[in-house]
Formats: structure tokens, C-alpha cells, sequence
């Protein structure tokens, strides 16, 4: 079972370097081992993490697979979109959420980092999806694919200030000194198409700065949702969707608690945003 899975991912590559061979086996270990068993070790859970339509390599790419980006995935609108883009994808796990919701959208997927991008061209291989998922090792500024998206989906770095990871690729994955909030929404401005929209999450404490930049650049909020820890807790993240279309109507804003207070238990909302890729909901 490990080499034919192993063979038809190399086949979908294109190519058998030794370098993708070795990620390639790490991925076809660890799920033999859950076919097998219906479980994995925890060694097995840090390097793979398994949804329940994909899995993805999770111990390679500078940022692993986190509740933002799961959230994102779940939350964006993907209603219409032919063409979605990617930007800073890691693992690829957003855009592979996206090619899950929607049956007909082609997705392209880049990344500043070559070794995510390349784990990402994996985990499309191994997906379902693979021929409408395509990884691509590019910095969105200046990245120009000769058509425009009508959704742009960013998980962006969020730190600007402190200490930064002496790994570099971590540094770039988790801090915007290569991608700030002003430069991802100026190029999706660039890139959306007359309607199309960005759809991103970010702190809680940057919500004056992205509707700054929005106006700045000529876009309008069409869609807010604050992410709260627990119910009664201040907001940590706000998940953002961002229009071309500036006659769009109101704003609708809302607030998602991920966990209740009393009991202490998922709520229901975010059981019903995301069920449909963890395994254990």
C-alpha cells in the first residue's frame, strides 16, 4: 500500500528527486500507519495532520497546520470563484480547505519559502484536488499571473516588533518583515478582479490599521467576524473579508466564540464552520 501511494504522488510530481522522496516517505509512512491502525503516534500527529477529506505534511514548512488558518478556510465565502490565490500558503491547508468547499475553483497557491512551497506541492499531490491545486514558489510583490482572482485567501504573518526566530524561514512565516497588512491588501487590490474579494485574519489589535489600508487602497470591508477564545473573553483574532466592488451594501459584523463558558465545550457555530475537516467533530 505505502509504495503505490507512494508511486501515484511521485507520478502526480512529475519528478522523483531524492529530496521529494524523502518528504514523500515520511507522509506515506505515517499514513500506512493510520490505515493500519486507525491511529497514529503522537510522533506521527506532529509530522502528518489528518482532515477528513486530506492530509497534509505538518513538520516541514516553517508554520504548521493552527486553528487561524483552519478558521479562515472554514469561514471565507467560496461561492463563484473560479480563480483563488494563496498568499504565504505553508502547508497548503487553506487552499485545500478551499478546493474541498468548492467543486470548480482553480487554486494557486504561493509562498516566499521554497521548502513550503514544495511540502505544499506534495500535500496537493496526495490530495483529492490535485489537478485544480497548483504551489508556486513566488513573493506576492511583484507576483504577476497575467489574470485576476475573484478570491485571495492569507493567513498573514502577524508580528512586527520583538525578537525574531533564529530560523530564518520561521521568521518570515510568523513576522511581516516580508509581507506587511499594508503590502497583502495593496496587492490584492491589484490582483481581485472588479468583484472579487480578500478574505484574511488577523489580530484583534491591528483592526485600525487594516481599515486604513483598506481605504488606502480603494477597497471596501464587506464582512467581520471577532474571534473570541472563549465565550466572555476579549477578541484575539478578527477574520476579514475585503471587496473590489465598493458600491458592496453594509458591513456585516459578527462575533464567533470558539468555546462556551459554562461548560467549557465547543459552541456550536464553530462545530458547524468546522466539522467538516477535523476528524474527531
Amino acid at each position: 500500500m505505502k509504495q503505490c501511494r507512494f508511486a501515484l504522488i511521485l507520478d502526480k510530481l512529475g519528478c522523483a528527486s531524492e529530496k521529494h522522496a524523502s518528504t514523500l516517505d515520511v507522509f506515506c509512512s505515517v499514513c500506512t500507519n493510520f490505515a493500519k491502525n486507525g491511529e497514529g503516534s503522537m510522533t506521527d500527529r506532529k509530522k502528518v495532520f489528518r482532515f477528513k477529506q486530506f492530509t497534509v505534511v505538518n513538520d516541514q514548512a516553517a508554520m504548521r497546520v493552527g486553528t487561524d488558518g483552519v478558521l479562515l478556510g472554514a469561514w471565507c465565502s467560496v461561492d463563484g470563484a473560479a480563480h483563488v490565490l494563496d498568499v504565504g500558503t505553508g502547508t497548503g491547508v487553506i487552499a485545500l480547505m478551499v478546493a474541498q468547499r468548492n467543486d470548480a475553483a482553480l487554486i494557486d497557491a504561493i509562498d516566499l519559502d521554497a521548502t513550503a512551497a514544495e511540502v505544499c506541492r506534495i500535500n496537493f499531490a496526495a490530495s483529492p484536488w490535485a489537478e485544480r491545486l497548483t504551489a508556486i514558489h513566488s513573493d506576492v510583490n511583484g507576483y504577476n499571473p497575467g489574470h485576476g482572482y475573484d478570491l485571495i485567501v492569507c493567513n498573514p504573518p502577524f508580528f512586527g516588533n520583538g525578537v525574531l526566530p533564529q530560523d530564518s524561514a520561521r521568521s518570515i512565516a510568523r513576522h511581516n518583515q516580508t509581507l506587511t497588512i499594508e503590502q497583502l491588501i495593496s496587492n490584492a487590490a491589484r490582483l481581485l478582479t472588479a468583484t472579487g474579494r480578500l478574505a484574511m485574519v488577523t489580530p484583534a489589535d491591528a483592526c485600525a490599521l487594516v481599515r486604513r489600508c483598506v481605504v488606502q487602497a480603494g477597497l471596501q470591508i464587506q464582512r467581520t467576524t471577532q474571534v473570541c477564545p472563549v465565550e466572555g473573553r476579549p477578541p484575539k483574532r478578527v477574520l476579514w473579508e475585503i471587496g473590489a466592488n465598493v458600491t458592496a451594501g453594509e458591513v456585516v459584523a459578527d462575533t464567533l466564540c470558539i468555546e462556551n463558558n459554562n461548560p467549557r465545550q465547543y459552541s456550536a457555530r464553530y462545530l458547524a464552520l468546522c466539522r467538516d475537516f477535523y476528524l474527531n467533530m
